[in-house]
């Protein structure tokens, strides 16, 4: 699976002996800054029944994303494609695994973009399950949905975080000819980490590939993200968020890493605010454009917000 969402409420009852930065101020068995208020509203249960009426997946429900309250009460939400079972098995990622998924729905494309319609979306995030059963990856399906999309809902702007189609470049180079204003593939962790935390994403391929995007221009901007406390230190950050700078990343998103169950990796550390703001300075210092990081930063939290921020610098 490509993004590292999780759900802190479930982690909150069952993990009661993770690690906690000593000198912080906790409350119940999290530091106080992992502690998000409910929020209410009918926005929440308006954008849940669309979805439903349109039979969709979102990561925000199938990786247990913490922010998912929060980005239905602004009625939006992150689609997931090709549906909700993922060839891969990766170390911190609640998607269910499947060698042989289901085949891709037809209508999936129309049903995503009748629902952005629905919804009323300007900025469309579109993300993926690994498909290696399948020959292009699942790359042709994407490209349907986004036309489908723009067809629908002319001037609508997209964002895709796609898999790394098993290295395929052609895969890649189908979704770049849609030309999406942002094009995601995550690198995840640090160097040393990938192997146990990732299932067959490498960390090379990973820069090769963000190479491949930003060389094409056919995007706007190229993206990517990190989620820590995994056991990293700073040095391996600081070379990741280099080596992201140096394969031509636009935007880094970074968070802390939740696990999503008892099966899943265990978290190492829970790394402080100030942490997380000290990276977004280096970041900034060696020349990214934009970098988010944060407790509860994921890949696609406030997407839109983040694209009109970047797109009125330039």
């Amino acid at each position: 699976m490509t993004d590292a969402l999780f759900d802190a409420k479930p982690v909150l009852k069952r993990q009661n002996r993770l690690p906690q930065n000593p000198d912080s101020e906790s409350k119940g068995r999290f530091p106080k800054w992992l502690h998000m208020p409910m929020l209410k509203g009918q926005n929440l249960f308006s954008t849940d029944n669309i979805l439903k009426e349109y039979r969709l997946n979102t990561v925000c429900e199938e990786a247990k994303c913490p922010n998912r309250l929060e980005c239905y009460s602004k009625k939006t939400a992150t689609f997931l494609l090709l549906g909700k079972e993922c060839t891969r098995a990766c170390g911190f990622c609640e998607i269910d695994f499947a060698k042989t998924p289901k085949p891709p729905e037809e209508d999936e494309p129309i049903r995503v973009a009748l629902s952005v319609k629905h919804l009323g979306l300007k900025h469309v995030v579109l993300t993926m399950v690994a498909r290696d059963d399948l020959p292009d990856g699942g790359s042709s399906h994407l490209v349907k949905v986004i036309h489908s999309i723009r067809k629908e809902n002319p001037g609508v702007t997209i964002e895709v975080l796609t898999s790394d189609f098993a290295g395929n470049l052609n895969s890649v180079d189908a979704v770049l000819d849609t030309h999406p204003e942002i094009f995601n593939y995550n690198i995840e962790t640090v160097r040393r980490l990938t192997p146990s935390v990732r299932h067959k994403a490498t960390y090379d391929r990973t820069l090769t590939i963000l190479n491949h995007i930003k060389t094409s221009k056919k995007a706007l901007f190229v993206k990517s993200g990190l989620m820590i406390g995994l056991g990293e230190t700073t040095e391996e950050i600081h070379e990741t968020i280099s080596d992201l700078r140096a394969n031509g990343v636009d935007i880094i998103t970074m968070g802390q890493y939740l696990q999503p169950s008892k099966k899943k990796l265990s978290v190492k550390e829970f790394i402080l605010p100030e942490t997380f703001k000290a990276y977004e300075t280096y970041a900034y210092s060696i020349g990214i454009k934009h970098i988010y990081a944060g407790p509860f930063v994921r890949s696609s939290h406030n997407a839109g917000d983040l694209l009109k921020i970047l797109t009125a610098k330039t």
